[in-house]
Formats: C-alpha cells, structure tokens, sequence
C-alpha cells in the first residue's frame, strides 16, 4: 500500500495536487566537483583582504558587490555565488552593509547558489560578540530564504588562518559537493602542523589537496588523496560504500571494512575500486589490532593510515520504556565504543597505524544533537561521537591529526525507504532544501574532511541535513 501511495504522490497528477497543496516539486541539487553556475561576487565589508586572497589563491574570478557610494550592492548579472567577508564587524549598525549586500543578491542568485558568510571566531567586547552571533542568525534565516536548492552556510575563521588554511572550506562550500549543507556554521583555523611526516608524501601539485589552485576550480580531476590510505568502516553498502568511492575518486587506496555477512558486496565494492576488503566486526576486542595489521600486510610494512571513516552503526529503536538492556548495549557498543577502542590502538605507532597529520571522522547525527523520539539509545551514542571529537581533537593536535565529525539528517538509504510513507515524506520535507540528502552527499562531506588541505578544520561537527528543522 506504502509503494502505491508513493508511486501515486510522485506521478504526474500527483505532482499537481501536491503544488497545490503548497508541496511544490523538490529542486535539482547541483552536486559533485562542479563550479556555481554563474560569477562568484565578493563582498568585503571591514577592509578584510583574507576571503579575496583565498579566492585568488584558488583560482576564482570575482565580481564586486559593493557600491562605491555605500548604497545597497548591484551586481551586473545573475550571480553564482556571494561570499561575504564580515571580518571586522563590530558595531550593531554595522551590520547594515551585510543586509545591503544580501537583500540583492537573494534575486541574483541562480539555482543551486551559494551564500557564504566569513566572520571571526573570537573577538573581543560584548557588541562585537553580539554582532558575531547576529552573523549566525543572518546566516540561518537566509538559509530558510533562499529558494531553488541554493544554501547559505558560515565560516569562522581562528586567528592566524592563512589563505591556505581557509582555501578547502571556500572550495568545498561553492562546489556543489556541499549540495545538502545549509545553514550551518563551523571553525577553521591554522593548519595543524604534524609532528613527523606521513611516509611518502604525495609529491609535486597533487600535495596541496587544492583543486583550485591548480586552476581547476569545478573540475572533477582533482586528486587531493592521491596514494594515501584511507580506511572506512561500515563499507559494503549505503553510506559507507559511498563513502569509499568518493575517497577512491579522489585518489586514495581505500581499505574497506564490514562485518562477515556483507562479504560479498564488500569484496564487490573493493573489486571496483581497486582496494582492499576486511571481514571484520568493529566490536571485537582486537579490532584496532586487525585493521592495523591489514594495512600493514597489503599496503606494506611502512605503510600508515592516512584517514579512518568510523561510519559501522546500528539503530535499534524503542521509546525508552520500552527499551531492554540488550538494546541499549548494542547500539551504544558498535556506535561509540567501538571508535573509543580502536583510535588508541592505531595511534600507538604500530605498522599500519593512524600516521602523524592524518585524519580520523567520525558519524554523529541529528539525533545525537536534538535528540529524537525512540532513539534514546542512538542519540546517546551519537552524542557521545561528538563528545569523543571534541575531546580526542585537543589530545591529538599536537600530532597534526584533525579530529571531525559530520551529522547527516535525514539520508535516503535501504533503511529509510522502510519508513512508511507519509512519515518520510514529512521527514523529507522538514529542511530548508525540501528534500531528502543522498549518501555521496555525506560522503563529499567527509571527503572534504578527509582532504590533507583541510588541516585547519579540527573539533568540528558539520551538519549534513538540509538545514533540518530538527536541531539548532
């Protein structure tokens, strides 16, 4: 019954009684390596040269946004982007210039546009504190505007942050790899710097992860991950698999891991991507010790990891009273425990370990942030992911090892389609994007995370939701 009414909704008839209705059809997301369509426009407001030095470093042709009398901005033609540079802000009325040059650009802005606000991370006095935080709620209710599959996202930049530091956020932001981020904000900074080098660092362009630099901004060459390892959890279908192809897209040797009864489509996905396959249940006690020695025995006894993708999980939904202590265990053990068990082992410095400068993300949810009916037991492991980045991103930068999380929100996978219809179809619909995310959407992501030019980007947890009402 659930399939005919969904066939039904999404039929031609269906499509105009829904408009109708007020549920107009979803937009297109733009996705993958491809540039906005359209000029990307720079607003500076605070004589910050930060954003447009980054810009330039990646190779991005900039259109003005400002007018030279102070009036509200013009742009001479539809535009694909605007990035603001609010760096500098610090008074209520200040925050003038940053509607002035919105209000335009939200008719400006062609479909799958990108608003990206810059502000500072830390400033000083209670006004400027405030006109940071009046930045955020620019930013969301912005992103709550805007139509035709456009986002609007805030970056936060540390003190110190370079050019290059800030060069993969801006990317990974106008790309359309960021389809499925909206409204969100996090914090970069300076790039870690590692205590030792990973063994045989990539050489030459390839180095600095930046396809922009290289000139091909949108380019869908671009191989940031280039002959490092990188392993993923969970692989053999969904998400996971996602995942490790587009790790293997960017040029990564990919080791996939999942339990032994995903074998086959594990072996499978390994095949196609040239990789390597590991039957493993995250849960055992030597699991730390088995990855490890897989890395080791197929890439080499020098070999390192240069990002782990802890994506195993499992849902076991009850309401809490419900809810018997087997369930609660089980979630809590492959969810949260198992990345607790097997981060230490790989970073001890053992053959086929976690190298110095690498990478490790792990999957919260939006559940883990809002908290979700029936999911006591999930959201407390998802919350604990994010406690485990916050804590193990301090601990472990001094060894230039970045420590992040994504939270995706509500992801169309095998597992979702069997929610009964109308339920997912509220689900899909309760975002700023009308739609729900595909799983190369939360894979772009962690690409992004996992890229060696995002060293700047540590401790963070990077919603990929749609702007999910669930949540802040």
């Amino acid at each position: 019954m659930a399939g005919l009414l969904e066939r039904v909704f999404y039929s031609a008839p269906g499509k105009a009684v829904a408009g109708g209705l007020g549920l107009a059809e979803p937009p297109v997301l733009r996705r993958g390596r491809t540039a906005p369509d359209g000029p990307v426009a720079l607003a500076s407001l605070a004589g910050s040269e930060l954003v447009a030095e980054t810009l330039r470093y990646l190779g991005v042709t900039t259109v003005g946004a400002v007018s030279d009398d102070g009036s509200e901005a013009t742009y001479p033609q539809r535009i694909g982007a605007l990035v603001v540079d609010a760096r500098g802000l610090r008074r209520i009325d200040e925050l003038e210039r940053v509607r002035a040059v919105l209000r335009p650009a939200m008719k400006a802005l062609n479909g799958s546009g990108r608003v990206i606000l810059v502000a500072e991370a830390e400033v000083d006095g209670v006004e400027a504190q405030a006109v940071r935080q009046a930045l955020d709620g620019i930013m969301r209710t912005v992103g709550k505007e805007l139509r035709r599959g456009a986002t609007a996202n805030l970056v936060l930049v540390a003190p110190r942050t370079a050019p290059s530091d800030l060069a993969s956020t801006l990317l990974f932001l106008l790309e359309g790899r960021s389809a499925f981020v909206d409204g969100q904000a996090w914090t970069v900074g300076p790039t870690l710097r590692d205590a030792a080098p990973e063994t045989s660092p990539p050489k030459g362009p390839l180095a600095t992860g930046i396809p922009g630099a290289r000139g091909q901004f949108g380019g869908e060459t671009a191989a940031p991950l280039a002959g490092r390892i990188v392993v993923v959890t969970g692989a053999a279908r969904g998400i996971g698999a996602q995942i490790a192809t587009v790790a293997a897209r960017d040029g990564a040797r990919v080791a996939c891991v999942d339990m032994p009864a995903a074998g086959e489509a594990l072996a499978a996905l390994a095949n196609d991507l040239r990789g390597t396959a590991l039957q493993l249940d995250v849960t055992a006690p030597d699991a730390g010790e088995r990855i490890a020695a897989h890395v080791a025995s197929r890439y080499g006894a020098d070999a390192r990891i240069h990002g782990i993708v802890h994506n195993a999980g499992i849902t076991r939904d009850k309401l809490l009273v419900n809810t018997d202590a087997d369930r609660w265990a089980q979630v809590l053990a492959v969810n949260l425990a198992a990345e607790l068990r097997i981060n230490p082992v790989l970073l001890d410095g053992r053959p086929g370990g976690l190298a110095d400068g690498g990478r490790i993300v792990g999957i919260a949810s939006t559940s883990g942030i809002a908290g979700n009916k029936g999911q006591a037991n999930y959201a407390a492991s998802k919350a604990g992911v994010i406690g485990l980045v916050r804590a193990e991103a301090t601990e472990l930068a001094g060894r230039g090892i970045t420590v992040n999380a994504v939270a995706p929100g509500f992801i169309e996978t095998e597992m979702t389609a069997r929610i009964p219809f109308v339920q997912r179809e509220v689900f899909r619909r309760a975002n700023s994007l009308a739609q729900g995310g595909q799983p190369v959407d939360v894979a772009e992501t962690i690409g992004y995370l996992l890229d060696p030019a995002s060293g700047g980007v540590t401790g963070q947890v990077v919603r990929v939701c749609g702007q999910n009402l669930v949540g802040a």
